[in-house]
């Protein structure tokens, strides 16, 4: 019965040890040996957040597919009777061994100012309409047409923008504000903190809130956020001009550097009817020394935040299909939301290795769907679980080093919905463009700061 208990090559990530060692350290070991042992549990819910499409027992049978004794398939009953007993505490256990940033060679493009370029954000994940997850997990507010059509959870992670490898998540009800599970999160104790020295994090105006910047600042990373405009604007007096256009203020108790930027994007195509946009940003980070961080250096790293919606783009729409979870009580959701960052932590750490050898590859051009397929086929293949030689490439790598996507270009695409059916997305219109375009970007540093666009 162990032998069903693997997640194919991916195994390498997380081996059979730490399975043991997270479910010992949870109490979630079993007293006698079962059926379903706990091990096999854990690589059972694993395999699930990769399967997103099929049901336990369907699960199962691609576990066992490869496997030379036939093993009978356990009722459905029985896998979430054996669930419920593990419980979700040694998911979250085995996610504290395998969170953190991946391993990647020094001239790939990760850092600024030697600085680990980290992004923090939140998403909401559609979780199933019962009566016992909607006591914890209320429906959110959509105006004047009722509430939203599932219990929505929502998740807040810490993410390496370089390798989008997870360092911290944190989750909860949708009814818990975004910033309160972002300060939650960088201030967490424990052996090692989730932001610290070392760190630059980018983020978005919901985030340059006095309370979170002096949460930040404490504890010794350093930050490059965009303020917030109009009536919440942040009050930032001019305490000295620096030569390169910007000046110093505070926040609170915080020093910061204020960059106000025009950023001009300019269709490469040249034709009349897509002209040039104009976008006023202002940041603030904590990075003073202009020599060490030139302002036009960090408005152009400030996009490297939108890593992290790519990786919830991965989460949602690769790997979970716009499908809700399957869990229909607090706990199985709990428990399946942590299993589903370790495999995605698993897959994005495989992903990483693959291009570790190769420093002239960004780790971005590796292709996640391509890794996702490959490492669902090695699941029912059963290939690569054990493994008598150190190979930090395996097939998932070598799959992805096949597949490498084209270098980033600079593209502009208008922020809507392509296929809504309502024009309140500004989706519906003989006006409304849904094509991408490749632009040239212009960045001038405003000595002047005047109030930017929203």
């Amino acid at each position: 019965m162990f032998a069903v208990g693997h997640l194919g090559e991916l195994t390498r990530v997380v081996p059979f040890d730490l399975v043991d060692e997270a479910l010992a350290s949870a109490g979630g070991l079993q007293q006698r040996v079962r059926r379903l042992p706990s091990r096999v549990v854990v690589y059972l819910l694993l395999a699930g957040a990769l399967f997103t499409g099929a049901g336990w027992t369907g699960i199962w049978s691609r576990l066992a597919a490869s496997l030379s004794v036939p093993l009978p398939v356990p009722a459905r009953s029985s896998i979430t009777a054996a669930m419920r007993r593990v419980g979700p505490k040694p998911l979250k256990a085995l996610f504290d061994l395998v969170k953190g940033p991946a391993a990647v060679t020094a001239t790939q493009v990760t850092r600024f100012a030697g600085r680990l370029v980290v992004a923090i954000d939140g998403t909401q994940i559609a979780l199933p309409d019962t009566p016992a997850n909607l006591l914890v997990f209320p429906k959110a507010k959509a105006g004047p047409n009722g509430p939203a059509g599932y219990p929505m959870l929502r998740l807040v992670t810490l993410t390496a923008c370089g390798t989008r490898t997870l360092i911290d998540a944190a989750f909860g009800t949708d009814a818990t504000g975004e910033l309160t599970y972002a300060r939650d999160l960088v201030t967490a104790a424990g052996t090692a903190r989730a932001l610290r020295p070392g760190m630059l994090l980018p983020g978005d105006r919901n985030f340059s809130a006095t309370t979170f910047v002096g949460t930040v600042a404490s504890t010794g990373a350093d930050f490059l956020i965009r303020a917030k405009t109009h009536s919440t604007a942040l009050k930032l007096p001019i305490l000295r001009r620096l030569p390169d256009g910007t000046f110093l203020s505070h926040i609170g108790e915080v020093t910061v550097r204020v960059i106000p930027a025009t950023i001009t994007l300019t269709p490469a195509d040249g034709t009349g009817k897509h002209t040039a946009a104009h976008h006023a940003y202002r940041l603030v980070t904590s990075l003073l020394d202009p020599d060490e961080a030139p302002a036009t250096a960090l408005v152009r790293l400030y996009r490297e935040r939108w890593e992290i919606e790519t990786s919830y783009c991965e989460l949602k729409s690769t790997v979970l299909g716009g499908r809700v979870l399957r869990g229909r009580h607090p706990a199985a959701v709990t428990q399946e939301t942590w299993a589903l960052l370790v495999a995605y932590q698993a897959l994005r750490t495989a992903m990483s290795d693959a291009v570790l050898h190769r420093p002239d590859i960004d780790p971005d051009r590796a292709a996640f769907t391509i890794a996702l397929n490959t490492a669902r086929d090695q699941i029912i293949r059963a290939a690569g679980i054990i493994h008598t030689q150190t190979d930090l490439v395996g097939q998932i790598g070598t799959a992805v080093l096949n597949g490498l996507l084209p270098a980033r270009r600079d593209r502009s695409r208008p922020r809507v919905k392509k296929r809504a059916i309502s024009s309140k997305y500004r989706a519906v219109g003989r006006n409304t463009d849904h094509r991408t375009h490749r632009t040239t970007v212009h960045i001038e540093i405003n000595a002047s700061p005047s109030p930017p666009d929203d």
